[in-house]
């Protein structure tokens, strides 16, 4: 398993930023295999975090044409900078959590 570590300092992020953010999550969910997005903003940093089954399918979501565009508003809008990086999960464990609530 892969995760992609993407962390950005956030110019200003508007109302179309949350949608297209939101539009994306689900298209890597639903159609390029990805297993976990997680994403938070605070104070103007965005860290997200999003796990993958192997290297084919990260390559495949860069090279979507929704995401591609979404990385040319980001460097022109949202973004003052970012920084991804990609690395390879070598273990992975968790402690039980309640109902609901992601670990």
């Amino acid at each position: 398993m892969y995760v992609v570590i993407f962390r950005a300092v956030a110019r200003q992020l508007d109302e179309e930023y949350s949608r297209v953010a939101a539009q994306l999550r689900e298209l890597a969910l639903s159609r390029f295999g990805c297993l976990e997005f997680v994403a938070v903003n605070e104070d103007g940093q965005e860290v997200a975090l999003s796990y993958w089954p192997d290297l084919g399918s990260i390559r495949a979501w860069k090279a979507d044409a929704d995401h591609l565009l979404a990385q040319q508003l980001g460097r022109e809008r949202w973004y003052a900078g970012y920084r991804v990086q990609i690395a390879e999960v070598v273990r992975d464990y968790a402690f039980p959590v309640s109902t609901g609530e992601q670990p």
